[in-house]
This record gives structure tokens, C-alpha cells and sequence, in this order.
């Protein structure tokens, strides 16, 4: 198992209150034992001026999965972990519906961790692919 504790999805929906992830509408949906998933909507919030999903957005869900599933492998009393890069490969237009994203780790160091995204819109088609790295800092 990746994760230190599986909270739960009620849980982990309490702690976007009064932050983007909950003006973006996005919404936590899946944990299991080395994924977490999330869906974000297509609507006024996320779309960019041609009525696409804003390709910002995609990376504000791949921001927050990695950030989140990475924080759920630490013993949170000793340890931090922040972004320290991240890239994203825009694959394929979302107009309306909802797309969801699922991180899987591919690197968990002591330093640092490498999380991969992957967000499929309604049909299951893959949109958008991100690699996020966290830094983990050790609290003083």
C-alpha cells in the first residue's frame, strides 16, 4: 500500500472548502491503495473563450491529486510536501460533461516523489497527461 491512511472521500472533500479546488468544482471520487481520483466539471468555471476546457484547469486537477495523494504517503506530524514541477500534455479537446483524473506515484523517494495524472473525459478518453513532482520537506 502507497498510502499511510486511506481517509475517507468525505474527508478528503472537507478539505477543499474556501480553496480553488472548491471554486473549481472539483471533487474527490476514488481512493484505493495506490490511486486517487478526481472529476472536474466543464462549465462556466473551467472553459477557456472558444468553449474548451481551459487546459489550466487540467493542471489545477493534476496540481491537486498529485499534491494531495503525495501528502497521504507522509507522516503529516514530521513531514510537508509542495510542488516542484509540473508539465502537461493537452491530448484531446473536452467541451461539456465532466472529466476525471486519476495520480498514480511512479517515483516515492525520500526527497522527492513523482506522481502521474491521467484525466479521460466522459467516454473515456484520455484529454490530458501530467507528471507532477513533490518536494518533501521535513518540518522543523
Amino acid at each position: 500500500m502507497v498510502f499511510l491512511s486511506l481517509p475517507t472521500l468525505e474527508q478528503l472533500n472537507t478539505i477543499r472548502v474556501h480553496t480553488l479546488v472548491n471554486h473549481l468544482g472539483i471533487e474527490f471520487t476514488g481512493i484505493g491503495k495506490d490511486f486517487l481520483e478526481a472529476t472536474l466539471p466543464v462549465d462556466h468555471r473551467t472553459i477557456q473563450p472558444l468553449g474548451l476546457l481551459h487546459g489550466g484547469a487540467n493542471v489545477v486537477l493534476a496540481e491537486t491529486l498529485g499534491s494531495v495523494a503525495a501528502s497521504l504517503t507522509l507522516d503529516r506530524s514530521k513531514q510537508d510536501c509542495v510542488g516542484l514541477e509540473i508539465n502537461a500534455n493537452h491530448i484531446r479537446a473536452v467541451k461539456s460533461g465532466k472529466v476525471k483524473g486519476t495520480a498514480r506515484p511512479v517515483h516515492l523517494g525520500k526527497s522527492t516523489q513523482v506522481w502521474e495524472v491521467k484525466i479521460v473525459n466522459e467516454a473515456d478518453q484520455l484529454c490530458c497527461i501530467s507528471r507532477i513532482t513533490m518536494a518533501i520537506l521535513n518540518k522543523k
